[in-house]
């Protein structure tokens, strides 16, 4: 199907109704004949529900609903379903809000084209929506908590295993903000993980852990603070300029946010400079650390035998022993990987020419796990010493 056609087929279908009373619920949009086309569709959806509702409640009877309204409805519930199905697979892909998605199956059930359709009994009035979009587009997200209520176009900035990953720029409050989405095809498994991932990030208080704020159980995805780029990108952008000292601030700040999250009985197990991130001040870049999907908590059932083996700093011990035996000494030798990196820029471990460092790499890297450090204490406190 040609997509641009069969949009303007629709918007001559409704011009001789064309209605921009809702078209600012859709700035999102970025087609102009399919932005009227959804607003005119929410027009004729509220003006013929608002009619209906005059018949509402019908309590334990029955109520007639007029001939010509109801062929008004019928025809934009169908226009509207239509265009969503045949629009699914493009980049104008769009939902029905689930309330309106649910009240238009059902109106569909009973609405007759001749003679007027009957009512059934104990059908409420329906919720008129003004200031709330009916139609979603999938590269937008609501904000209906402030008091410039609307769409905001969503730009893709990452994939992972379990969810995509968006920004937007919120208008009211004039920042940038993050969505984390998780996919479609997502098992039931995957999906607890996604949603325990929110639940134990929104439980954190601590300045070094990614802000996160609302979770919504209809699409499944999350809003969290957004930051300038990884600890990965920051190194590799800036590595001939960084001191010394600017080094340690940073590792001191990722060994703190570790302090925390294992001070909570929880070890990361997906440590890498990928999912450290970075927010750019003026004066000092600060640390968080995001990406908690593969969180070990104490009797959780979400960890078995056959969890993949993830984390690009990982033991490569754990692909025999298997991840379900990750335990500290595991943590530890993933941060001297990571404390490393931040210290020279360099993942590859096998020369190293500070003393000091060369010391403290052979202890948490070691093969003997009874010699790698025991806790973020003890690793920290030799990390004081380099």
């Amino acid at each position: 199907m040609n997509i641009e056609n069969f949009i303007e087929a629709q918007y001559r279908e409704l011009t001789p109704d064309l209605n921009f009373e809702f078209i600012d619920l859709y700035n999102g949009v970025k087609h102009q004949k399919l932005k009227e086309v959804l607003s005119t569709l929410h027009f004729l959806l509220i003006a013929s529900f608002r009619t209906m509702n005059e018949r509402l409640p019908t309590g334990d009877n029955t109520a007639h609903f007029w001939a010509d309204p109801s062929r008004s409805l019928i025809r934009a519930i169908d226009i509207a379903v239509s265009l969503q199905r045949s629009l699914k697979q493009s980049a104008y892909a769009f939902s029905i809000e689930t309330y309106y998605d649910h009240i238009m199956s059902e109106s569909r059930k009973f609405l007759r084209t001749s003679g007027g359709s009957i009512i059934p009994e104990n059908t409420a009035a329906v919720d008129l929506y003004y200031t709330i979009p009916i139609f979603i587009l999938q590269n937008t997200i609501v904000i209906d908590n402030t008091p410039e209520k609307g769409n905001y176009e969503l730009k893709q900035i990452g994939e992972g295993s379990y969810a995509n990953v968006f920004k937007y720029r919120d208008e009211f409050y004039q920042i940038w903000f993050v969505v984390k989405r998780a996919k479609k095809d997502l098992n039931p498994k995957e999906m607890e993980r996604f949603r325990r991932e929110f639940d134990q990030m929104h439980g954190f208080r601590s300045p070094y852990i990614v802000d996160v704020y609302c979770y919504n159980d209809v699409k499944n995805e999350y809003i969290m603070e957004f930051m300038d780029c990884t600890l990965d990108q920051y190194i590799t952008a800036n590595n001939s300029k960084l001191s010394i000292s600017n080094r340690k601030g940073l590792a001191s700040q990722v060994l703190r946010a570790f302090q925390y999250i294992h001070s909570k009985g929880l070890l990361h197990r997906d440590i890498s400079p990928k999912n450290i991130l970075l927010k750019l001040y003026d004066d000092v870049p600060v640390v968080k650390v995001s990406d908690f999907g593969l969180v070990k908590i104490p009797d959780s059932k979400l960890t078995t035998f056959n969890t993949e083996f993830k984390g690009f700093f990982n033991d490569p011990a754990l692909v025999l022993e298997g991840f379900d035996t990750y335990n500290m000494a595991h943590e530890t030798y993933a941060l001297t990987r990571l404390v490393f990196f931040i210290m020279t820029g360099r993942t590859n471990t096998d020369r190293v020419d500070d003393a000091k460092l060369k010391l403290f790499v052979e202890k948490g890297l070691s093969s003997n796990k009874g010699i790698r450090f025991k806790s973020i204490e003890e690793l920290t406190d030799a990390f004081k010493l380099l």
